[in-house]
């Protein structure tokens, strides 16, 4: 459903504050890992993640807690949702590596509540959807080019 309302300079603000926070060393070197390296062909392989200590594990966690927060401003009506997803798609990519797997992640953790937002925030935006299936098609691409 669109949003009724226009934004507002303080929408482009936060969205700025959140390109900005994107920026941040280890949050770069987090982004890009998931970016280039982390390409899961099953639960398995998010799980394994997940369970194991070390510089994935804190990758991992950095990337889809960014992301699931930066997305709650959305879910929660403080940031306009065609405005947060035009300037930028990482969020529409996260859910599209992970989607697959987030209700074996969510029963497994026996919390429903994990990349919630994410999954709200993209219901919000037209075309949404549709972006991350685009982004779903060029995985397998992706994954051969970073090997």
């Amino acid at each position: 459903m669109p949003a009724l309302i226009p934004p507002t300079y303080d929408d482009a603000a936060l969205v700025l504050r959140l390109y900005e926070l994107r920026r941040e060393e280890k949050l770069r070197a987090a982004r890009e890992w998931f970016r280039t390296a982390f390409f899961p062909q099953s639960y398995d392989d998010v799980r394994t993640v997940i369970l194991t200590n070390g510089p994935e594990n804190t990758h991992f966690r950095m990337v889809t807690g960014y992301w699931d927060m930066a997305c709650s401003f959305v879910a929660q009506g403080v940031l306009h949702p065609d405005l947060f997803f035009d300037s930028g798609g990482e969020a529409l990519f996260v859910w599209a590596k992970l989607a697959p797997y987030v209700a074996d992640w969510r029963r497994d953790q026996q919390n429903p509540r994990i990349l919630s937002n994410v999954e709200k925030a993209i219901a919000m935006a037209p075309g949404a959807a549709e972006r991350v299936a685009v982004i779903r098609g060029r995985l397998a691409a992706m994954r051969e080019r970073y090997r």
